[in-house]
């Protein structure tokens, strides 16, 4: 497999030792409902993880909740409520909208708040080999000028960064480049207590603390954003190495952007649409679908024709599979009979494999998926398959739109009143009631179920 390391500024090829992934991709922070573009992230990073696995590795993936920081403390303000009853209450409104985009959990999601101890120690360690330095107001920073790295990941020279956007000046630092790893507490606040007095993290040392207790001194994967390159990433590996003297990350892999209007979705912008309210209006299929459409570094653009376009696509995928499952129900027993054909379906799997292993192109593992569904429904129309020949056409079906997460939702399973009107109209129809069975077809067609009539007995499809 190779994927574009932005550590390296080039794709390499990647190789796990003992086929195990050690990755972290960086989670949301949880004062409000996340949007589509932060969903991108949670999306790829769990089609990744789904993928590695597929490849035949053990994956132990970690994302973290961000729990405390100044956009926290203002929303438990507006709330009237406490830090820890906004981070409950998101989390669990996070988890909600995950399960709906079919992003399975992380083997740890861990908290910022619940690692504080590998926080404080992470930072005795760097203010002891002269990384870090206490402030005079009680803050704690790090001094980015000594490690001498500083800058290789976001590609820059730190003598050209004074001038930059994301460097926060204030005057009880060294340098501007330095950055907080512990905030003084401020009246009306949540502290903890440490060496430096009452205060609380910085939002870079969090990472650095959970990745370790984890994963490790070194992981594989680490993933997020492109906004996270410059200054999150930069700084969690700046951190990590001056306290450990040991590589942080084999690889960086960071998504690109979801676009409005030609500019970046962000809250900032005010110009974002929150998961829960796109799903409302499209499904979270979608969204997932829409999210994975294309190659997970390219920007791709959000608008209302693109979701349409994507619960198209979908549809053709449910209703490849819902034929699937109509031919099995009415084929004759048997065992696989059409050897050759099925075995030709593994070219798509071969295609999808090519594509995916090739800095992780889903937008050609898609369309290696599409030119296996035009096949299959193709073969399914031959009344002669077996039941043994579609158990082996289904296979192959679930095995790549599964691992995709677009198998048909299971709210969509339970299709018994379709086929129960189906049976009245066929039955309406033997006693020459065509004034019912229009009647039927007609209430079917108002619910987005199309039938058609073939040799084989009804069929039907969503419209």
């Amino acid at each position: 497999m190779k994927f574009y390391n932005s550590l390296t500024k080039k794709k390499e090829e990647l190789v796990f030792k003992d086929n195990t992934v050690r990755m972290y991709a960086c989670g949301p922070t949880v004062y409000n409902y996340f949007h589509v573009g932060n969903a991108r992230c949670f999306v790829i990073f769990d089609l990744l993880r789904r993928y590695l696995e597929y490849r035949g590795n053990k994956v132990t993936f970690v994302q973290n909740f961000t729990d405390i920081d100044d956009k926290m403390i203002k929303r438990a303000k507006e709330e009237n409520t406490t830090v820890k009853a906004v981070a409950d209450k998101y989390i669990e409104e996070y988890f909600t909208d995950a399960k709906g985009l079919g992003i399975t959990p992380a083997t740890f999601h861990p908290r910022a708040t619940e690692n504080m101890e590998e926080i404080i120690n992470i930072i005795k360690i760097l203010i002891e080999k002269g990384y870090a330095y206490p402030a005079e107001n009680g803050d704690v920073y790090f001094s980015a000028r000594k490690f001498k790295d500083y800058g290789r990941l976001g590609g820059f020279d730190v003598d050209d960064l004074e001038s930059g956007a994301r460097i926060d000046v204030n005057d009880v630092k060294h340098d501007p480049l330095d950055f907080a790893l512990w905030k003084a507490y401020k009246e009306g606040e949540p502290y903890w207590d440490s060496p430096w007095g009452k205060g609380r993290p910085g939002w870079h040392i969090e990472c650095s603390a959970m990745v370790d207790k984890y994963l490790g001194k070194t992981i594989d994967l680490h993933g997020g954003g492109q906004d996270l390159t410059f200054p999150h990433h930069e700084n969690e590996v700046a951190q990590s190495e001056a306290a450990f003297g040991v590589p942080f990350c084999r690889a960086f892999i960071h998504n690109g952007y979801i676009n409005v209007d030609n500019k970046k979705m962000s809250k900032s912008l005010g110009n974002f649409f929150t998961v829960r309210d796109a799903a409302a209006k499209y499904s979270y299929p979608a969204i997932r679908f829409f999210l994975v459409s294309a190659q997970y570094r390219s920007p791709i653009n959000f608008s209302a024709d693109i979701l349409e376009q994507s619960k198209a696509s979908l549809e053709r995928m449910y209703n490849c599979e819902n034929g699937i499952k109509y031919a099995l129900k009415n084929a004759k027993e048997g065992g696989v009979t059409k050897t050759e054909d099925i075995n030709a379906l593994g070219e798509y799997r071969e295609k999808f494999i090519v594509a995916m292993d090739d800095d992780f192109n889903t937008a050609d593992g898609i369309s290696a998926i599409f030119e296996m569904i035009r096949k299959i429904n193709t073969l399914i129309s031959d009344t002669s398959l077996t039941k043994g020949d579609l158990e082996e056409i289904y296979a192959i079906y679930k095995e790549l739109v599964g691992l995709m997460g677009f198998l048909v939702p299971e709210e969509e399973e339970d299709t018994k009143w379709i086929e129960d009107l189906i049976s009245e109209r066929i039955s309406a129809k033997k006693e020459k009631n065509y004034a019912r069975a229009d009647e039927i077809r007609e209430e079917l067609k108002n619910k987005g179920i199309v039938l058609e009539d073939t040799p084989q007995g009804t069929k039907w499809k969503r419209a």
